[in-house]
């Protein structure tokens, strides 16, 4: 029993040391990191979080600096005929991967801050792609995809060839 309430008193001061990152205000209006509003599967990289939430009636791609502590505006990627998913964003907030479903075609997208633009990374990939992830500099993207039958992994760099991953240590 000692050591059960001693366990107990460690997880209680771990946790209430929890209060950095992630204690923002939340904004009613919706113009914060916290909201009353479904936000999910945040990813973190350098000083950005990206996540999906339904704050604005529907499922969008979001973007906060926790520098400045704002959301930073995300023009041509959140479309109307889009249902957007599990984002992912470089270090420098410059390029975020989505996995979406536009006009009906189902895909990993990139989307470039700089430019105002995403694309579609796989757009011959005859499979099913998901949960992806962007590398700090950007470069490269890694999903998970059923195109051999079984959930794999695949590597593309940001221009959309495929990686080869060498599979033995050199």
């Amino acid at each position: 029993m000692i050591r059960f309430l001693a366990l107990i008193v460690v997880l209680i001061s771990l946790l209430s040391g929890c209060t950095g990152l992630l204690n923002y205000p939340s904004d009613p209006g919706g113009k914060s990191l916290n909201s009353p509003s479904s936000d999910l599967t945040p990813q973190i990289a350098g000083r950005y979080i990206t996540f999906t939430s339904d704050r604005s009636g529907r499922q969008n791609v979001y973007l906060f600096d926790t520098i400045t502590q704002k959301l930073i505006d995300l023009p041509g990627l959140n479309q109307l005929d889009t249902i957007a998913t599990h984002p992912g964003v470089s270090s420098d907030g410059r390029y975020i991967v989505f996995t979406a479903s536009r006009q009906g075609i189902a895909g990993i997208f990139v989307y470039d801050l700089q430019l105002r633009q995403s694309r579609n990374l796989i757009p011959n990939l005859q499979a099913q792609a998901q949960n992806p992830t962007i590398s700090n500099d950007g470069n490269t993207i890694a999903f998970e995809s059923n195109v051999n039958g079984q959930w794999d992994i695949l590597v593309y760099n940001r221009a959309g060839s495929r990686l080869i991953v060498p599979t033995q240590p050199r």
